[in-house]
């Protein structure tokens, strides 16, 4: 029902996907009285996704590296005081940043982030144990002995993106 033009904008934002802008341009294209929901808009611009040949779901991110990251955190500017884990959910669901604190500058430089799946894991049983949260602990917990530097995930059994962050003690 949408415009052409409108249908034009929308595969534009799909193409760059940036779905919740798509999921947006959709709604705000009907007056209020007869705008779609917000599951059958999903609908819609899940099914356009389909329609040109992009895919809706998240794919999982692939293994973490340990060479990689090392060289990443050696490419930071400062020194590397913490290796941090952190909880973040957005439209998709639940992820884990892996993060690098240096001191000079104090800063925070996200590494990675971690993604095995959508929150519909929750409704069918997959989750606990988190994998994202598994693999954090695990590579996470490896590059901090490899730089002598403490490691924290205040929250590693379950997402939770209020947890007290790591703080240097001196």
């Amino acid at each position: 029902m949408l415009s052409a033009a409108e249908r034009s904008a929308v595969d534009g934002l799909i193409q760059q996907d940036h779905r919740i802008a798509a999921v947006a341009r959709v709604r705000e294209a009907f007056r209020a009285e007869s705008r779609p929901g917000l599951y059958e808009t999903l609908d819609v611009v899940a099914e356009r996704y389909r329609e040109l040949g992009r895919r809706f779901e998240r794919y999982p991110t692939p293994p973490l590296n340990l060479v990689t990251l090392t060289e990443k955190v050696e490419a930071l500017p400062g020194r590397t005081v913490a290796v941090e884990a952190l909880w973040d959910g957005d439209t998709e669901g639940w992820c884990v940043h892996l993060m690098a604190l240096t001191d000079v500058p104090a800063a925070e430089h996200r590494l990675a982030t971690i993604r095995h799946g959508s929150d519909l894991r929750l409704f069918n049983g997959a989750v606990p144990p988190w994998p994202e949260a598994q693999e954090a602990e695990s590579v996470g917990r490896a590059l901090a002995e490899q730089f002598g530097v403490p490691f924290h995930f205040a929250s590693p059994d379950r997402p939770d993106d209020d947890t007290p962050r790591w703080r240097a003690t001196s």
